[in-house]
């Protein structure tokens, strides 16, 4: 049986993590495919290097955020902050 862990409500995500977030929610309200991404895609929407990307990923799936479903893919948990 899978742990089902709570996304930390206290992690204050960076403006640069923010971006990274940003790109994982967009699409959520047009119906149109989203959630899910690899760096790559996140490298060439945000202009962040590789290894700043990498770092943002870390901190997001730390914090229950994200998580990583399969090597070099990443999908979107929850964003515990009010919209």
């Amino acid at each position: 049986m899978q742990d089902i862990l709570m996304p930390n409500e206290d992690f204050e995500p960076s403006e640069d993590c923010e971006r990274v977030l940003e790109v994982l929610k967009e699409n959520r309200k047009t119906g149109k495919p989203w959630g899910r991404a690899n760096p790559r895609y996140i490298i060439n929407e945000t202009g962040l290097e590789k290894p700043n990307v990498e770092y943002y990923l870390r901190r997001l799936n730390d914090a229950g955020w994200i998580q990583k479903i399969a090597r070099g893919l990443y999908e979107f948990v929850d964003d515990p902050r009010k919209d």
